[in-house]
C-alpha cells in the first residue's frame, strides 16, 4: 500500500480531531472553520502521488494558509497535530515508518510557496447558482464568492469540491472580473480528472466549492500594449480566452481580435450562445469555429484550430492560445517557424493545462 492509499482511508470527521489536538498545543493558531480545509490538503500533499498540476494547487492553498494564518513558526506544532490524528484515525505501519519524513518534505516546499505566493485568503467559499450542461462531459457552472474573489482575466484557480475534500483542480474564470462577483467556470469531465467528473456529473445549484488564491498563467493582458489579438481556443480552453474578450470589452481601447474556437463538429461547440451575444454587440470581435471533424461546415471553417488561425493571422497581432495538450504541444514551435515572434506567443504555463 501506498502512502497516498493509507491517507485515503483516514475519514474527513478526523480534521476535527486535528483542530482539538493542534488547539491543546497551540490554542488559537487555527480558526475551526478552517480545519478541514487545512488539515485535508496538508495531508494529501503530504501523502502525495499528485500530478504536477495538483500538487502546484495544493502548494498555492497551503503557502497562502500558512502565510495568512501565520502558521510557518508553528510548523512543527501542525506536523505533530497531523501524525498524531492519522494515528489515531488510520494507522498504518507505512504512516509510522515514512509519515514523518514525508511530513518534512512537504513542510519545506509549503515554506517555499508560503514565500512566493503573496498575502491574502487562502480560500474562499462560494455557492453554485447556477448549472448548465451543455454536452454530456462538459458543465458550465456559476459561482457567487461569499466574499469578492480578486482575479484578473486569463488567471487560473484551485477549485475543490466537498464531495472531495484535499483535491484541488485549476480552472479559469471564462468571465472578467462583474459587478455582482459571480464567476463562471467551464469544466470537461476527463477519464482520470476525479475533480471533473464530480463537478461536471454530480454538483448542482445550492452547493458550496473553495476556490483558491488566483495564480498566473502567462494568458494575462500587458497592461501597456494595445496590439490587436489572434486568441485560438480548444475545448474548454475557450473560458481564459473569452474572459480576456470581455476584459477588452469593458475597456474599448481601439484593438481589432479574432477568437477562433475549436471544436471537433457544430455539437462540441458548447458555449455558442454565450459566442454569438458577443460578437452581435462588438463591432472590432471576429469569431471564427474551427471544425476538425465535421465534412458540413464550411470550407473555410473546416480544420485544426491552430491551422484556421494562422490563415487569419496578421503581422503584429499578439496570439493567445489555451486548450488540450495536443493542441498545444506543437504550437509554439509551428509558430516561431513562420517567423512569429517568440514574445507575442503567449501559451498556458503546464501546470493550468
Amino acid at each position: 500500500m501506498s502512502l497516498a492509499a493509507a491517507w485515503a482511508s483516514v475519514d474527513v470527521r478526523a480534521a476535527g480531531d486535528f483542530w482539538c489536538t493542534l488547539e491543546d498545543r497551540r490554542p488559537g493558531l487555527l480558526p475551526h472553520r478552517d480545519a478541514p480545509l487545512f488539515f485535508t490538503a496538508l495531508g494529501r500533499l503530504t501523502a502525495g502521488e499528485d500530478d504536477p498540476a495538483s500538487r502546484a494547487a495544493l502548494l498555492m492553498v497551503l503557502g497562502r494558509a500558512y502565510r495568512h494564518f501565520d502558521l510557518l513558526p508553528h510548523a512543527a506544532n501542525i506536523g505533530d497535530a497531523l501524525l498524531a490524528t492519522v494515528a489515531r484515525h488510520a494507522p498504518h505501519p507505512l504512516w509510522a515508518a515514512v509519515g514523518e519524513r514525508a511530513l518534512c518534505r512537504a513542510t519545506r516546499a509549503v515554506r517555499r510557496a508560503a514565500a512566493r505566493v503573496g498575502d491574502g485568503p487562502a480560500w474562499w467559499h462560494v455557492q453554485v447558482i447556477d448549472y448548465d450542461r451543455p454536452s454530456p462531459d462538459i458543465a458550465i457552472l456559476t459561482v457567487r464568492p461569499w466574499r469578492r474573489l480578486p482575479y484578473q482575466p486569463g488567471q487560473a484557480v484551485p477549485v475543490c469540491t466537498p464531495r472531495l475534500p484535499g483535491h484541488w483542480r485549476w480552472l479559469s474564470p471564462a468571465n472578467a472580473p462583474r459587478a455582482d462577483g459571480t464567476v463562471e467556470l467551464h469544466v470537461r469531465a476527463v477519464p482520470a480528472g476525479t475533480v471533473s467528473h464530480r463537478l461536471v456529473h454530480e454538483v448542482r445549484p445550492g452547493e458550496l466549492l473553495w476556490l483558491g488564491p488566483p495564480g498566473n498563467t502567462g494568458l494575462s493582458l500587458e497592461p501597456a500594449r494595445t496590439d490587436d489579438l489572434l486568441l485560438v481556443a480548444g475545448g474548454t480552453g475557450l473560458a481564459p480566452l473569452r474572459a480576456l474578450v470581455e476584459q477588452v470589452a469593458a475597456a474599448p481601447d481601439g484593438r481589432r481580435v479574432t477568437l477562433i474556437v475549436g471544436a471537433g463538429n457544430f455539437t462540441d461547440l458548447y458555449d455558442a450562445i454565450a459566442l454569438d451575444k458577443l460578437q452581435c454587440a462588438h463591432d472590432w470581435l471576429t469569431i471564427v469555429p474551427a471544425f476538425s471533424d465535421d465534412p458540413l461546415a464550411e470550407q473555410a471553417e473546416q480544420g485544426d484550430a491552430l491551422t484556421i488561425a494562422l490563415e487569419h493571422y496578421e503581422p503584429g497581432q499578439e496570439i493567445y492560445l489555451c486548450g488540450p495538450p495536443a493542441m498545444l504541444v506543437d504550437a509554439r514551435p509551428r509558430l516561431l517557424a513562420l517567423g512569429i515572434p517568440a514574445a507575442r506567443i503567449h501559451l498556458p504555463e503546464s501546470f493550468t493545462c
